[in-house]
């Protein structure tokens, strides 16, 4: 893909980070970034050409400040803790944005966002735009082999995981055994983990997957270190994700940590419903 200058909406973890790098390394010459006051690492702005910092909500400073810059294509890479958006102080034009929705998620959020935009003339790119080497493969990605007890419970947990991700509540869940031990709400993954590993004690199995139909401008699945020290922390077994559209940053120090924590992470093809491998 030719761009010449690439907005990035920059949320928490390394997943911005990443994609700098890898939009660089593809060519783009300059990158311009709006980033989050106490949500974004600040790291960031040693990779770019261009960073923006504002609070959450400011949807039309944000979109100003792409104008401003040239920016025709944007990506939006890392998430916003959930508790921020209940500490949302909206400017006019994404309290005109939210007044408009009669439904709040993450999804018609996001999407109409996308749509403002657009209107701006800033195409929102997929997540996954520059990140394909990123992208999981199905079989064991690090760590250990899963025993037959471990694979029938990541079968189990990827059934209910699409089913819930369907009707929109969460894209993760931790079970053990046939039951299902934690499903992902608002809280997120992280402490979706830490509730499901603490009934698990040592021996639940993590799914996170892909919403059914799931738009890639936004929200797409992610694991990197982070998620391993949590699952670690919870004392998690397995970590499964939908191969072919979660993206698994830092392999090197993933590998290190699944080694010597004794954590199998394995991607999950989407048409057999079960991990290869």
């Amino acid at each position: 893909m030719n761009i010449d200058t690439l907005g990035i909406i920059a949320g928490n973890g390394s997943y911005p980070l990443a994609l700098a790098k890898s939009a660089r390394c593809a060519g783009v010459r300059r990158i311009v970034v709006t980033a989050f006051e106490n949500e974004t690492d600040a790291a960031l702005a040693t990779l770019v050409d261009d960073i923006e910092w504002m609070r959450v909500g400011q949807l039309g400073r944000m979109i100003r400040f792409f104008e401003s810059r040239g920016v025709k294509e944007a990506i939006m890479a890392g998430q916003i803790a959930p508790g921020k958006l209940f500490d949302l102080r909206p400017d006019v034009k994404a309290l005109l944005l939210l007044a408009r929705l009669r439904r709040r998620n993450a999804e018609s959020i996001f999407g109409a966002i996308g749509d403002e935009l657009a209107k701006a003339g800033v195409r929102l790119l997929p997540a996954t735009t520059f990140m394909e080497e990123h992208l999981a493969k199905a079989g064991v990605i690090a760590g250990p082999r899963l025993s037959r007890r471990e694979a029938e419970d990541v079968r189990f947990g990827f059934g209910i995981a699409k089913e819930v991700s369907r009707l929109d509540i969460g894209q993760t869940v931790v079970v053990k055994g046939g039951t299902v031990l934690a499903v992902e709400g608002f809280d997120g993954t992280n402490a979706t983990l830490l509730r499901g590993g603490a009934l698990g004690r040592g021996e639940s199995v993590a799914v996170k997957v892909s919403k059914p139909g799931q738009d890639l401008r936004f929200d797409v699945p992610v694991i990197g270190p982070a998620t391993l020290d949590t699952a670690a922390e919870a004392r998690i077994r397995v970590v499964a994700v939908e191969a072919g559209v979660t993206l698994v940053l830092d392999r090197e120090r993933i590998a290190e940590q699944a080694a010597r924590r004794k954590i199998s992470v394995v991607g999950v093809d989407p048409a057999a419903e079960a991990p290869a491998g």
